[in-house]
């Protein structure tokens, strides 16, 4: 039986990037990283001073929602860590 010929295949050439992919500049926002820790820091530091002062400070009338104002201001700076680049 006669042996068929051995076609040798083309190297893969991939196609042209396009230049639109190559203008894309990304820029680091230079706020979000303070203004997130800012957040985090304030957020704590509003339940530890609660829990120290045994419902005296930060704004005694809130009372117990004072632990819900210190983890508003966490989950604010998590919500800032989104448009972290």
């Amino acid at each position: 039986m006669p042996k068929s010929r051995i076609r040798k295949k083309a190297d893969f050439t991939p196609p042209p990037a396009s230049k639109q992919a190559t203008n894309i500049k990304l820029t680091s926002r230079s706020w979000v990283a303070p203004v997130m820790l800012a957040l985090f820091l304030i957020g704590l530091v509003w339940i530890v001073l609660f829990y120290v002062t045994e419902g005296e400070l930060p704004i005694q009338s809130f009372g117990n929602w004072n632990i819900v104002a210190g983890f508003g201001f966490i989950a604010a700076g998590f919500g800032v860590s989104t448009q972290w680049k």
